[in-house]
C-alpha cells in the first residue's frame, strides 16, 4: 500500500491538487495558442481522453489574448506556460485562467515576480514553480556536466555520473527553494512545484531531496522524455518510482507526438499502482510455442472494447476519486495450460485458451467452453 506524503491542497480551477486528493492528469496543447480553433479542438480531444488540467504555451501577446476565448470554450482548468516576459503573465491573468507556470530560470527579477504574485493572489490563481534542468537560473549554471579528466575506468565514469546527478539535483532544489522563498516573502502560498530533467535519475533524486524540505504539492514529470517508444519507459520509471514512495500530486507524461498518448500513459502509470481507476485491468499471456490461439489478436480487440469503458465503478466514483480502496476488475486472456487456468481463475473474468477454443472463468468458477471466434464477445458479455 502506498502512503502518500501529506501536502498542502492547492486548487487549479475545479481540481484540487495535493492534500491527499486524487492524483490528477495533465497534458499540454501542442498547437499555436493564438489559433483558438485548433487549440480548443485539441483540448477537447484531450479532455475526452481523460486529461484533467491543460497547459498552453503563451509565447507572445497574441497567445495571451487568445486565452479568454479558449477558456470560454473548454471545461477543464487552463494553465498558462510563461517564459521570459513577465508582462505576458500579467496579461494572461486578466483572461480568467486557472493557473500559471513560471520558470525560475527566466522570470526571476523580484519586482517582476512581485507584480505577478500580487495579481495572482487577488485572482486566486496558483503558480507552479517549474524548474527545468535545461533553463536553470544564472547562479545554478555552473555546468554539472563538465568533463572529468584523468582516469577513464568504468569505476571513475560511474563516480562522475553519480556526482553530476547529485550536483544537478542539488541545483534544481536550490532553484526551487529560492523561488518559493521569494513568493512566500510576497505573502503568496498557492504554490505547486516541479523539478524536471530529461534524466530519470536526476529527476527522481531532485524530487526526493525537495520532498524532505517543503510540503507544497508536486507536479511530476520527466521532461523531453523522447519519442513514445523511449519516453513511455522513462516516464513510467521516473514518475512511478516517485509515486511508489508517496511523492507526487499531479503528473504530466512528456512525449514527442500526439498529446492524447500522454494521457493514456499517465492512466497506465496510475492504475497499476492503485492510485486511480480508469477501467478493467487486462492481464495477457506473453505467449510461447505452446500457444495454439492468437492471444495477442484477442487481447487487442478486447482492449479496444474495454478502454475507458463504463464498467464499475460508476462514473461518479471515477470522477470524484472515491475509489482509493476499490480494486479494479481484472480480465485475463491466457494462452496455454501451464499458467492459463490459474491466472484465469484468479481474475474477475478470464479465459484459458486451447486450440481455437477457450474456457471462460468468472470469479474463479468455470462457466463454459467457448469457440475462438466468440471469445471477445463472451468476455464483454460476462463483464456487463
Amino acid at each position: 500500500m502506498i502512503i502518500r506524503k501529506k501536502t498542502k491542497t492547492v486548487k487549479i480551477g475545479s481540481v484540487k491538487v495535493g492534500g491527499g486528493h486524487p492524483i490528477s492528469i495533465q497534458s499540454m496543447a501542442k498547437t499555436d495558442t493564438g489559433d483558438v480553433l485548433s487549440t480548443v479542438r485539441q483540448i477537447k480531444a484531450l479532455e475526452k481522453a481523460g486529461c484533467e488540467i491543460i497547459r498552453v504555451a503563451v509565447k507572445n501577446a497574441a497567445a495571451a489574448g487568445a486565452l479568454a476565448k479558449i477558456k470560454a470554450k473548454i471545461s477543464i482548468p487552463l494553465v498558462a506556460d510563461i517564459h521570459f516576459n513577465y508582462r505576458l503573465a500579467l496579461k494572461a491573468l486578466d483572461s480568467g485562467l486557472d493557473g500559471l507556470r513560471l520558470n525560475p530560470g527566466n522570470i526571476y527579477r523580484q519586482d517582476e515576480v512581485r507584480q505577478i504574485a500580487k495579481v495572482a493572489k487577488k485572482r486566486k490563481v496558483p503558480i507552479r514553480v517549474g524548474v527545468n534542468s535545461g533553463s536553470l537560473p544564472s547562479y545554478a549554471k555552473a555546468s554539472p556536466y563538465a568533463k572529468a579528466s584523468g582516469d577513464r575506468s568504468e569505476g571513475r565514469r560511474t563516480m562522475n555520473y553519480e556526482l553530476r546527478t547529485t550536483k544537478l539535483a542539488d541545483l534544481m532544489v536550490k532553484s526551487a527553494l529560492t523561488y518559493i522563498k521569494m513568493l512566500e516573502n510576497l505573502d503568496f502560498y498557492d504554490i505547486i512545484v516541479s523539478l524536471k530533467a530529461s534524466s530519470v535519475a536526476e529527476t527522481v533524486l531532485a524530487y526526493r531531496k525537495l520532498s524532505r524540505r517543503c510540503n507544497y504539492p508536486f507536479h511530476l514529470g520527466v521532461t523531453a522524455a523522447g519519442l513514445p517508444e523511449q519516453g513511455i519507459v522513462k516516464s513510467a520509471i521516473g514518475i512511478g518510482a516517485l509515486l511508489l514512495e508517496g511523492i507526487g500530486d499531479t503528473i504530466r507524461v512528456s512525449l514527442a507526438g500526439d498529446p492524447a498518448e500522454e494521457v493514456r500513459v499517465a492512466k497506465d502509470i496510475l492504475q497499476p499502482l492503485g492510485l486511480r481507476y480508469f477501467g478493467p485491468e487486462l492481464i495477457v499471456c506473453p505467449t510461447c510455442g505452446r500457444c495454439q490461439t492468437d492471444v495477442v489478436k484477442i487481447a487487442k480487440q478486447l482492449q479496444q472494447k474495454i478502454r475507458n469503458s463504463k464498467f464499475p465503478p460508476t462514473p461518479r466514483l471515477r470522477r470524484t476519486g472515491e475509489i482509493r480502496n476499490l480494486k479494479p476488475l481484472k480480465v485475463a486472456v491466457m494462452g496455454c495450460e501451464v499458467n492459463g487456468p490459474g491466472e484465469a481463475r484468479e481474475a474477475d473474468i478470464g479465459v484459458a485458451c486451447g486450440k481455437n477454443s477457450a474456457v471462460l472463468f468468472k470469479k474463479g468458477k468455470m462457466i463454459k467452453k467457448i469457440t475462438g471466434k466468440n471469445i471477445v464477445k463472451e468476455i464483454k458479455n460476462a463483464l456487463e
